[in-house]
């Protein structure tokens, strides 16, 4: 299954970045079992936050989803540093947590969301169908737009 995932990746022209370390007292990803718990990701991109502000005002929708494209990505490179290199140990995304930093009023968090769900997807195929939750927040850290955790079954 690396190959296909690898091969999915290059399809899309995406390079997995490498994962990110974390900026205060927390853990990037645990495995406990047979569950990979990753902790929120940022629409990061070089090294830096690439979408920042509020969704229906500082941000439209199309670049939120862009944003949530870029959580799914680092959330892939936070899965593959945890396995070792090897995303084949993926069973089945279990679940998206989706935060979007929304405007008063703004009301197509779902939307935003899609951009990761779609993502993971065409990334992973049948395992990358998940249980997802799209929620709108006030604010996000770093001024983020979109944040992401994710939950995933893996081989032991």
């Amino acid at each position: 299954m690396t190959e296909a995932i690898d091969g999915r990746l290059k399809e899309l022209g995406i390079t997995l970045p490498v994962a990110a370390a974390p900026a205060a007292n927390y853990l990037p990803y645990v495995i406990t079992g047979n569950l990979l718990f990753i902790s929120g990701q940022l629409p990061n991109e070089n090294g830096k936050v690439a979408v920042t502000g509020l969704v229906g005002a500082d941000v439209d929708v199309a670049t939120a989803s862009r944003a949530a494209e870029l959580c799914a990505v680092n959330i892939l490179a936070q899965a593959k540093a945890a396995l070792g290199g090897d995303l084949g140990r993926i069973k089945r995304m279990v679940k998206l947590s989706s935060f979007v930093a929304s405007a008063p009023g703004f009301a197509e968090q779902h939307i935003v969301t899609n951009g990761a769900s779609n993502l993971i997807a065409n990334i992973l195929g049948e395992a990358g169908k998940h249980a997802r939750a799209a929620v709108g927040v006030a604010a996000l850290p770093l001024n983020a737009a979109v944040e992401i955790e994710a939950v995933i079954e893996i081989e032991a």
